[in-house]
């Protein structure tokens, strides 16, 4: 068994999630001893398409003209790609149609949670849905105190400054605008947004919020890999993620694998693997100064138990579920 793991326009696309997912995917085909390729034009028996371009659409016609399978992954859904880009929400329906005709075309689909499951079950596609997390690399995100003191250094931090942090695109689904509302009601803490998009795609109103409307307690770091950014999801306070819709959100992962503190919004995404037990979770702005507040004082001890859940899914984990939904797409 030979798959293909495509990813179009990964130029575009490498700095996102789905980005990270399709290099988690090499890493644990590869961790499982199974054969995959990136390139089309070699032989394969599945191909596993990450992408819903024209390219993408073309490859699974192809695939299945030439008695292949194939597996969409459900990265996307019409829920997570409203209140992102300008004009987003008012062509979400016609991105849903678009998304089901390479849903109801494939043998089978992939997708990061059972919540994700049910809602691209909901759009009427009767193939089977196969919930498999995007994983995580454990070791990537221990803590390190070098890669700490990097991040501090490079933000001009002191040992006694605490520190909010987030990643994430420039979205309004993102939570973007309670991040800005929080840090402004947390004057002595330090937040730092990680993540970025292009100024011209986004609302005027995130435009004005990134450049200009936001306190001075507030940094917009744009997009950063390496040892900053790992350095700050374990050297920071907290890492707060006020996002209203998610499919997986592997920046969460990231956290949890990083032994951090985590903050969420409470949405259905996190239902069956996050709860009160293993993160701090509030709906609204007050609720997530109040947390905070809880966490910045020492009172909220739930690290340990949130790296329980990232080593649930750990990469080496992610591979052996993605071998058994390959060998019963196989079978079928």
């Amino acid at each position: 068994m030979k798959v293909l793991l495509y990813l179009e326009a990964e130029n575009v696309l490498g700095k996102s999630g789905v980005g990270r997912a399709i290099k988690h995917q090499e890493r644990a085909l590869t961790d499982a001893g199974v054969s995959y390729t990136r390139n089309p034009k070699e032989t394969y028996d599945i191909a596993h398409i990450n992408t819903y371009f024209l390219k993408s659409f073309r490859l699974l016609q192809k695939s299945k003209k030439e008695g292949k399978k194939v597996i969409m992954h459900g990265h996307s859904t019409k829920e997570d790609f409203e209140h992102s880009f300008i004009g987003s929400t008012a062509v979400a329906p016609l991105f849903k149609w678009w998304l089901c005709q390479f849903y109801k075309r494939a043998d089978a689909i992939i997708t990061p949670t059972a919540y994700s499951r049910d809602l691209i079950a909901s759009y009427g596609i009767s193939c089977p849905i196969y919930p498999v997390s995007n994983g995580i690399e454990l070791g990537k995100y221990q803590p390190n105190s070098e890669k700490e003191a990097i991040f501090r250094q490079h933000f001009g931090l002191s040992p006694k400054d605490k520190v909010v942090i987030c990643a994430g695109l420039y979205f309004e689904r993102k939570g973007i605008e309670d991040f800005v509302k929080v840090a402004s009601k947390m004057p002595d803490v330090r937040f730092i947004w990680f993540g970025e998009s292009p100024l011209w795609q986004i609302p005027r109103k995130i435009r004005r919020l990134v450049t200009k409307d936001h306190p001075k307690n507030v940094t917009f770091a744009g997009y950063i890999k390496g040892a900053v950014f790992e350095g700050a999801m374990s050297g920071s306070d907290c890492f707060f993620f006020p996002s209203h819709e998610e499919t997986e959100g592997i920046v969460v992962l990231e956290a949890l694998a990083s032994h951090q503190h985590v903050l969420v919004r409470d949405i259905p995404v996190y239902q069956g693997w996050l709860d009160e037990i293993n993160v701090e979770m509030a709906k609204d702005v007050s609720g997530f100064v109040d947390k905070l507040q809880v966490i910045l004082s020492g009172q909220s001890q739930k690290q340990e138990a949130g790296y329980e859940v990232a080593k649930a899914k750990a990469i080496d984990i992610v591979g052996q579920e993605l071998v058994s939904v390959y060998q019963k797409v196989m079978e079928d």
